[in-house]
């Protein structure tokens, strides 16, 4: 189970700084302007819808301002439930695809026919480091290895 989460990782590096740019983005351009918008179109105890379309323009399109705002009418209680809100949802959403990105199996993007599939040196009980015939970069078959020494080459040998 470890490999999913190591793959994943592995394979997600560039995602995790990207989805966090785009969670703070998405924090200053709607979740700010929409906490602050319900808040100045609170009539009666009720939203108008009226008042929350007309200002929901000017407040996305003066995020700066929108926060100045939020932090100075004391709407940060409003603001911090919308983030709390957001965050969750986004981060469902990030952790779906991130658990989707995992890999299958412990050889998902091992090259075939590399010598990726041993672990700390284990191939060389078998193989040589040195000398021999050629299997692998750093990978030798050696000559004077006792037992069967036969060699199956797949793929192809091409010359021009």
């Amino acid at each position: 189970m470890n490999y999913k989460i190591e793959g994943a990782i592995r394979k997600n590096k560039k995602s995790f700084i990207i989805c966090s740019i785009l969670w703070l983005l998405l924090v200053i351009v709607f979740v700010a302007p929409f906490s602050y918008t319900t808040f100045q179109a609170k009539v009666d105890g009720g939203i108008s819808l009226e008042i929350f379309m007309e200002k929901i323009v000017s407040n996305m399109s003066n995020p700066f301002g929108t926060f100045a705002g939020i932090f100075t009418n004391g709407v940060t209680h409003d603001f911090i439930s919308f983030l709390l809100g957001f965050t969750i949802v986004y981060l469902v959403v990030f952790f779906i695809g991130f658990a989707k990105s995992a890999p299958k199996n412990q050889f998902t993007d091992i090259e075939h026919g590399s010598s990726d599939w041993s672990q700390r040196g284990e191939q060389y009980q078998i193989l040589s480091k040195n000398k021999g015939i050629i299997l692998a970069e750093d990978n030798y078959l050696p000559l004077d290895k006792r037992g069967n020494v036969n060699v199956l080459v797949v793929g192809r040998f091409r010359f021009w």
